[in-house]
């Protein structure tokens, strides 16, 4: 078991180094960080002097290099528009985007889980057709076309919620419905097909034949054996929530890391849009791992290996 976490970790490692790489050097295509600073009608002797004052014009193999060790010694450097440390700027950012993704895992949960424990119930009626179409919903409507429905209905039309901003929890309702609802077909996909393949077991039969009752035999027996795959399902979510959080930031102006990095894209601010990348990467690698880790210990064949 250990030696399999291990090798995970590693791996994990190898991933976010990898991930660093392939988005400094595409940053640094992207655009030309000297003309970012300096900004637009600079004089071409101004843009050599920024270039050789910040190392610029020295290979990006060598600049890649410098800026990982900076990384590694906690130095993420100085942003280019909002013009103050970068570490600060996103540890200020990131208690929004963490309070999104958690908010928008619980609402998927809280819809997936009573939506696959009916269609498994009732399996092949009308209910298992509704809830599977709710899924399908779900994972074909684009998140951000949701989020702008939304909008329409709930502020523009209703009046019942606010537009943009994230001073009270009012904000957080919307975004959090469409970040989340396009995550939960996933999971109640998986309860359904777990919750069907428990309920053929022959311990269930053997609870219904002692008398219990239906509601005791659904949530104590079968439910507690079907949800166990949704464990490790729940982190990769998770991370994919914190890392697709950007349109849905966007769209609200929630002040998280999602609106951040479309202000650093904007702005070319590639110091903060590294770091942002960085540790977006990292989160969804680490918690991919606890996913791993946790089929791991809930698969006795891993275990032994």
């Amino acid at each position: 078991m250990i030696g399999y976490i291990l090798k995970r970790l590693g791996l994990a490692l190898l991933v976010a180094l990898a991930v660093s790489a392939i988005t400094f050097f595409l940053l640094r295509l992207s655009g030309d960080v000297a003309l970012a600073i300096a900004g637009e009608g600079a004089q071409k002797e101004d843009l050599d002097l920024i270039r050789k004052t910040y190392g610029l014009d020295r290979p990006l193999v060598v600049q890649y290099v410098d800026w990982l060790w900076q990384t590694l010694q906690g130095d993420f450097g100085t942003s280019l528009y909002f013009k103050t440390d970068v570490s600060r700027l996103v540890l200020d950012k990131l208690p929004t985007t963490i309070i999104l993704g958690f908010t928008a895992l619980g609402f998927a949960l809280l819809i997936a889980i009573p939506l696959g424990v009916l269609a498994a119930v009732y399996a092949n009626s009308w209910i298992d057709r509704l809830a599977l179409a709710i899924a399908v919903v779900g994972q074909a409507l684009p998140n951000f076309f949701f989020a702008l429905i939304l909008v329409m209905v709930f502020s523009i039309t209703l009046r019942w919620l606010p537009v943009s901003g994230s001073g009270t929890w009012l904000h957080f309702i919307m975004p959090t419905i469409a970040l989340g609802y396009y995550v939960a077909p996933a999971f109640m996909r998986l309860i359904r097909a777990g919750m069907i393949e428990v309920l053929s077991a022959d311990y269930i039969r053997t609870a219904r034949a002692k008398g219990l009752p239906t509601h005791k035999v659904i949530f104590k027996h079968a439910l507690r054996n079907a949800v166990v795959p949704v464990v490790a399902l729940t982190a990769v979510q998770l991370g994919f929530l914190l890392g697709g959080s950007v349109v849905i930031e966007t769209i609200f102006a929630l002040d998280g890391l999602g609106y951040l990095a479309y202000q650093s894209i904007t702005y070319k601010d590639f110091p903060v849009m590294q770091v942002i990348v960085l540790l977006l990467s990292i989160l969804y690698v680490l918690l991919t791992l606890a996913s791993d880790i946790a089929n791991a210990w809930l698969d006795p064949r891993i275990r032994v290996a």
